[in-house]
């Protein structure tokens, strides 16, 4: 008995000590790992509720009478001219790529954007701003039936604002003559654009901007393209309104790429 005891304390080493020492160590800081990537999973995703929630308010409040939030407007004459010997440079992705247009070769009805609206060419604008400080409002609203997609799409694009709601990326105004190109996020789940690329050609977007014309836009091509190509933002489009809409595919190495042009 005294032997076997002996026997069984001689293997308790000084090595195996440390090993088991270290075991623990080791199952700490993965318990520890677990729990810090829990959290940010927890917070992504409530992250991305809130943007749901405050793109659902913008697009609630998009639906009251101007004259009933006068005082949250201001006003400002959105005609744009561009003269034949000027040149616009138009940033086109994230990294600050530029691509300058010469006005000279492009058709002149994509020269000139005039605006109609009731208020002698000035629209209201609901002008709200983000936790950064970036002013922003919703210049339209886009609606796809098949995916059962409503949202407020915002002036302009920054990676806060993509977590509010779909953004204008670059291209026409809304139901101008032009390519209106929209992008926004794929969070895989309901949200935002991820059902987007299950689209087909001949499903429908609708837009609907802040001067009451609502116009469907038929599909009639869907295709992936990597991130820094931007060949689809062009803004000949031959006297045709179009609509360009952008998003992530699921594994978020590309862009999904769906075009439509007026009904």
């Amino acid at each position: 008995m005294n032997q076997i005891l002996i026997t069984e304390k001689l293997y308790i080493t000084p090595e195996l000590k440390r090993q088991k020492k270290l075991y623990k160590i080791d199952f700490i800081i993965s318990v520890f790992l677990l729990c810090l990537l829990f959290s940010y999973y927890v917070y992504a995703e409530l992250d991305k509720y809130s943007g749901e929630k405050k793109a659902q308010e913008i697009l609630a409040n998009m639906d009251v009478e101007p004259t009933e939030i006068q005082s949250t407007y201001v006003y400002d004459d959105t005609t744009i001219r561009i003269e034949d010997n000027e040149k616009m440079v138009v940033i086109l992705s994230e990294e600050d790529a530029e691509t300058t247009i010469d006005p000279s070769n492009l058709e002149q009805d994509a020269l000139t954007t005039t605006t109609p609206s009731t208020s002698g060419g000035y629209v209201p604008r609901n002008v709200l701003t983000s936790e950064s400080g970036d002013q922003y409002y919703s210049i339209a609203k886009i609606n796809i039936p098949k995916i059962d997609l409503s949202y407020p799409i915002l002036d302009h694009w920054s990676d806060e604002l993509l977590k509010i709601s779909p953004c204008k990326f670059h291209g026409a105004d809304p139901n101008e003559v032009g390519n209106f190109c929209i992008v926004g996020h794929n969070y895989r789940n309901s949200m935002f654009f991820s059902k987007v690329p299950t689209l087909e050609n001949g499903d429908i977007i609708e837009i609907a901007d802040n001067y009451g014309r609502k116009i469907n836009y038929v599909i009639y091509d869907k295709h992936v393209v990597s991130e820094d190509n931007t060949k689809d933002t062009s803004q000949i489009t031959h006297g045709k309104k179009e609509i360009t809409v952008i998003t992530c595919t699921n594994d978020n190495k590309n862009r999904v790429i769906v075009k439509a042009r007026e009904q």
